[in-house]
């Protein structure tokens, strides 16, 4: 205990005479939550709609209102033609172009259906998609209003009431920055972790100074533990950081147990940067170990949950996501914080998270060339 206690001192030592990664332990999770979450949001506050009234009446007119109204849509067209309005869509000037016939009003004021027609830019599906819904619903709120109005009872309605109530639990709010929080604190744990742990270990081969090493008394897991515990700290006072500056700027909700979330977090890092001390003792230079930290990291943020869910994956895709680490912390994290969940609730992540820790450390004890 006493080498791997000198060991870990070298690396403090070596990390606080580093002027440049000192500042970057505190400015990083500040710029990246301040920036990021504005950034990475699948929320959409300015649709570009272009408006083709034929029907000139007051109930049209009402149902434009409606859209200018809402805090999503930016009218910027009102055309006269399909030809106009389309050819803006081409421009990708416009998302969504709303035509309403003839007869639409008149056709209200007789209690029958009246028909509207979305054309919506559907490049991006995701986008097309909020942007359906987003619309149903601001013409739903307009048919409801109408017949409130009227006094007028749709034939598909006269059967019987229904009286349906939503209700979100957890995020009642829908505050996207609450969901995208917690998934950047994951992304911050993991550079600050895997990579930096990963990188001093490559360091020491450049500088020729892991030769010095090799030549000691000093075993394997001692050497590889002195360079993974410093970074496991820094890491947990990263999150530490984050979760605070969430909590002050952001108001993020903490339901859950800190000390749950923390321990769990433990073993994620040990997981992570068995993989990063893997990494490094299987190449030579920074730049190498880099370009693996691309690849791998790249695909584990993307299959991780982050913006989409995992189940909506293919199902080999899901089978494959077993053996990624970030998707088990990106599932708990928000469990934990926005659901307030337990230890029965996450002692599947927790048993198969440990399992990829042992693995992967075991390989890096394995594969690391000492000789004494």
């Amino acid at each position: 205990m006493k080498t791997i206690f000198y060991l870990v001192q070298k690396e403090f030592i070596q990390l606080f005479r580093n002027r440049v990664m000192l500042p970057m332990m505190f400015v990083m999770p500040i710029f990246q939550m301040l920036v990021l979450l504005y950034a990475a949001t699948l929320e959409m506050k300015d649709i570009k709609m272009a408006v083709i009234d034929l029907d000139h009446t007051q109930a049209s007119r009402s149902l434009v209102n409606k859209f200018e109204a809402s805090p999503f849509y930016n009218i910027i067209d009102y055309s006269a033609s399909s030809g106009i309005a389309e050819e803006e869509m081409a421009r990708d000037r416009v998302d969504v172009i709303i035509t309403i016939p003839n007869e639409f009003g008149e056709k209200l004021n007789k209690a029958e259906p009246g028909d509207v027609q979305l054309l919506i830019n559907a490049i991006n599906g995701a986008k097309a998609g909020l942007i359906y819904a987003y619309s149903m619903n601001v013409i739903s709120q307009y048919t409801a209003e109408f017949v409130s109005l009227k006094g007028v009872i749709p034939q598909q309605y006269s059967s019987g009431n229904i009286d349906i109530r939503y209700r979100f639990w957890f995020n009642e709010e829908l505050n996207f920055k609450f969901f995208m929080l917690p998934g950047i604190l994951v992304i911050l744990v993991t550079v600050m972790g895997m990579a930096l742990s990963a990188l001093s270990l490559v360091k020491e081969k450049e500088l020729g100074t892991i030769e010095q090493i090799n030549v000691s008394p000093v075993r394997k897991y001692q050497f590889l533990a002195g360079k993974l515990i410093p970074f496991w700290l820094v890491a947990l006072f990263e999150l530490a950081f984050g979760l605070t500056i969430g909590r002050i700027f952001f108001d993020i909700p903490i339901r859950g147990s800190l000390l749950l979330l923390f321990a769990f977090s433990s073993v994620y890092l040990v997981a992570i940067m068995g993989i990063g001390l893997f990494f490094s003792t299987i190449t030579q230079t920074q730049q190498q170990i880099m370009f693996l930290f691309f690849f791998f990291n790249i695909v584990f943020i993307l299959m991780s949950g982050l913006f989409t869910p995992v189940e909506s994956m293919p199902q080999w895709a899901q089978t494959l996501n077993i053996l990624n680490p970030l998707a088990y912390f990106m599932k708990v994290i928000r469990m934990i914080l926005l659901k307030g969940s337990e230890l029965q609730d996450i002692l599947a992540e927790i048993i198969n998270l440990s399992m990829i820790a042992v693995v992967m450390l075991g390989l890096a004890v394995w594969r690391y060339r000492k000789t004494s």
